[in-house]
């Protein structure tokens, strides 16, 4: 990445005005992100269309079975199970061109309260923006999802950033938060970010509130007591507090389900209002103060430089191609946990690898790339990097495959013995490099109860391969 000279040119091409008006986004923005915690998807060339191939890790709820941990270790809700530290280092600079995500969260502070720890997530959403195709998208995850949050084994997901929190890992609760959202959807997770309660409701009420139309008569119980609202159906300008109650509200018939879609509204009011033109001159001059005041309610491990960049390209994409989902009573069975005590939405996997590739598509039916190129082409531009592993019982068969895959155009950067014995071929995908994927898989007839994903950047190959006696016994190799 080039983000050292990336971060120079711009610093030197921006004038005081323009960097107030992008402290005024940065504020509006990143405080709405990320203490509703509302994620936004993006449609990238790199994930795109193609990608129907990934099998969300995980297993039933009912079916799980404790990953093997330290002698007399207790289950993972007790808090009592220390966490394997590695999270990964400091991620790399943004260069301002490549796709890049960002997880939010709102936290339950009501843990504290009660004496029970670091609070859990509230809400976790995922937002990634596309800077060459100017797209995005959003994706609200339920914090009832019962998920594998690694170290831990499984659990509801919105108690990863407790347990990363209790046991001090390296970047905390939100570096463990990224990390099982990374394994839930199999895509990466770049930086992650939180805000306070407080900091949001100060913040709508300096933008003087947002727009929200009820279509039914609602309550909304702001925090604190004696304060409770009843509004009938239509458009109402919420100030902070209540904007809050309202994204918060879970007392509908949908629960959980109908509050990601109030968040989701929310933030696009927020959207709505800072992008105001009557309101920016007035933003633009309270901004240095507003961020001194506001950033310290805000934990991320984005820096300040890539924090503005990135909010003011996601201020330049149009609301029509911000694609928005959630992960709802559609996406999931309601299931007990192992041991009977909890109420949790088991995933049901084949339709949240639906929702999030519907999700992760271009707003358009194609991107501008993809629809003029071939999958050779893409492949070509990709150059994932493949390793070849025998793990049937044909002598030299990785480096007869790798000859074969070589005249294909794919780049194949070694070759060796697998560990175990395989009889069928599988492939291990460690990076965003689909249309490699979806070749191989395509020519291989590679079965997709047979494709791995565990996302690592630093793994020297992007693609594994382990030939199998499958492939031995029925190819497509002259």
């Amino acid at each position: 990445m080039t983000g050292m000279n990336e971060k120079k040119r711009r610093k030197s091409g921006l004038s005081q005005q323009e960097a107030i008006l992008r402290i005024a986004l940065l504020t509006g923005f990143a405080i709405a992100a990320l203490l509703i915690g509302y994620l936004t998807f993006v449609a990238v060339r790199d994930f795109v269309a193609h990608w129907q191939l990934t099998n969300l890790p995980g297993v039933s709820v009912v079916d799980a079975t404790p990953t093997p941990g330290p002698e007399g270790a207790e289950p993972v809700n007790s808090l009592s199970v220390p966490l394997d530290p590695g999270i990964g280092p400091t991620p790399p600079p943004w260069d301002g061109s490549n796709r890049v995500s960002l997880l939010v969260m709102g936290l339950d502070y009501r843990d504290w309260q009660a004496g029970e720890g670091p609070p859990r997530t509230d809400t976790m959403i995922l937002f990634t923006v596309d800077p060459i195709h100017r797209t995005a998208g959003v994706l609200s995850i339920p914090r009832d999802l019962w998920v594998n949050i690694p170290g831990f084994e499984y659990g509801r997901i919105n108690t990863a950033y407790q347990l990363g929190e209790a046991y001090q890992i390296p970047g905390g609760g939100p570096a463990l938060a990224a990390q099982t959202v990374e394994e839930l959807l199999g895509v990466p997770v770049d930086y992650y970010a939180q805000v306070d309660f407080g900091t949001f409701v100060r913040f709508i009420d300096e933008i003087g509130g947002i727009k929200v139309e009820f279509t039914e008569t609602t309550k909304l119980d702001p925090l604190g007591d004696g304060n409770t609202k009843r509004f009938k159906p239509g458009v109402y300008t919420l100030p902070g507090d209540l904007a809050l109650a309202y994204a918060r509200l879970r007392k509908t018939e949908g629960g959980d389900f109908d509050r990601a879609l109030r968040q989701q509204q929310v933030i696009m009011g927020i959207r709505k209002q800072i992008l105001n033109h009557k309101l920016l001159p007035s933003l633009i001059s309270k901004a240095p103060v507003l961020y001194n005041e506001l950033s310290t309610g805000i934990r991320t491990n984005l820096s300040l430089d890539e924090a503005i960049r990135l909010t003011w390209l996601a201020s330049q994409i149009p609301e029509e191609d911000i694609r928005r989902g959630a992960i709802d009573a559609q996406h999931v069975s309601f299931a007990k946990s192992p041991d009977g005590t909890q109420d949790v939405l088991k995933p049901i996997t084949e339709k949240i690898r639906a929702l999030r590739d519907e999700v992760f598509s271009q707003a358009n039916p194609a991107s501008p790339i993809a629809a003029s190129l071939d999958i050779a082409e893409l492949v070509r531009q990709e150059n994932a990097r493949v390793q070849v592993l025998n793990g049937s019982s044909a002598a030299g068969l990785a480096a007869q495959t790798s000859d074969y895959l070589k005249s294909q155009g794919i780049n194949v950067v070694e070759t060796g013995n697998a560990d175990q014995y395989s009889t069928n071929t599988q492939i291990t995908f460690y990076t965003g490099k689909p249309y490699t994927l979806k070749y191989l898989v395509d020519l291989m007839k590679i079965n997709q109860f047979h494709i791995r994903h565990f996302f690592d950047p630093n793994n020297p190959a992007d693609i594994v391969i382990t030939v199998g006696d499958d492939w031995a016994v029925s190819n497509s190799m002259p």
